[in-house]
């Protein structure tokens, strides 16, 4: 047994590991420190799905075809993936990581990312890690992005370069929560710029963010990265919200 190992039964010993969601006692820190009722209710993105966006189909006898909207809108990214649901455990996690300050769930949610990365995404095809910004306003009020706390763990893992000042969101936007689909494109549209081109050109680039809702401040940063000459514009986040 190493060190580290010694140190963590010692650890659980006299602090007992606990749920991150509902607090019940582990009998380990595995699992992403989720007990099982909590990690059984976490539903993982399985195909058939877009090929583009990602969005899940309800049927399961279908294949992997182009969605309606995919079909008629355009989307400035080469492929979009997500690693479970916007519901349930996931949605509850992502709440009080990003609402409640619970920053210790970075931890976790990034494991549980990057662990999904590579069934998605050909990792050696992946030059540069961008998180997609806050404003500096957001920030502020927030404390910390989200995106980029999650986008260090795939840093770390895969040995990227992790690019964190090079797309910005310039302008201020209000909250995307209650509108709709095109107030939502209208609402982020021109607010991100590019503040070094060349970090960027004849890259090709993975962004990433916590949930995916109509992939609008998603759109936008893959035009924004695009115009700028990046290669391709990859996409992954942590949830996909399926609108029903």
């Amino acid at each position: 047994m190493s060190i580290k190992d010694c140190w963590e039964a010692f650890l659980d010993l006299i602090f007992p590991p606990k749920c991150l969601v509902c607090h019940v006692p582990l009998e380990a820190r595995d699992n992403y420190q989720l007990c099982p009722s909590c990690l059984s209710g976490i539903t993982f993105i399985k195909p058939p799905f877009c090929t583009l966006c990602g969005m899940p189909f309800k049927s399961q006898d279908s294949l992997d075809h182009l969605c309606g909207e995919c079909l008629t809108s355009k989307r400035y990214f080469t492929k979009a993936r997500s690693v479970g649901f916007y519901e349930g455990t996931l949605l509850k996690a992502i709440h009080l990581f990003k609402y409640h300050r619970k920053i210790h769930l970075a931890l976790p949610l990034g494991y549980m990312l990057s662990d999904s990365v590579s069934q998605l995404f050909h990792m050696e095809w992946v030059d540069l890690l961008i998180p997609v910004p806050l404003h500096h306003r957001r920030l502020r009020e927030r404390g910390f992005n989200q995106a980029l706390l999650l986008a260090r763990i795939l840093k770390k893992r895969y040995n990227k370069t992790l690019a964190t000042r090079v797309l910005r969101r310039w302008r201020w936007t209000e909250p995307q929560v209650n509108l709709s689909e095109k107030a939502r494109k209208n609402n982020v549209k021109g607010s991100f710029v590019i503040s070094n081109h060349m970090t960027v050109k004849e890259k090709n680039i993975l962004l990433l963010d916590d949930v995916y809702t109509t992939g609008a401040t998603i759109n936008e940063c893959g035009r924004t990265l695009l115009k700028a000459g990046a290669n391709k514009v990859y996409v992954l986040t942590l949830a996909r919200s399926v609108r029903v």
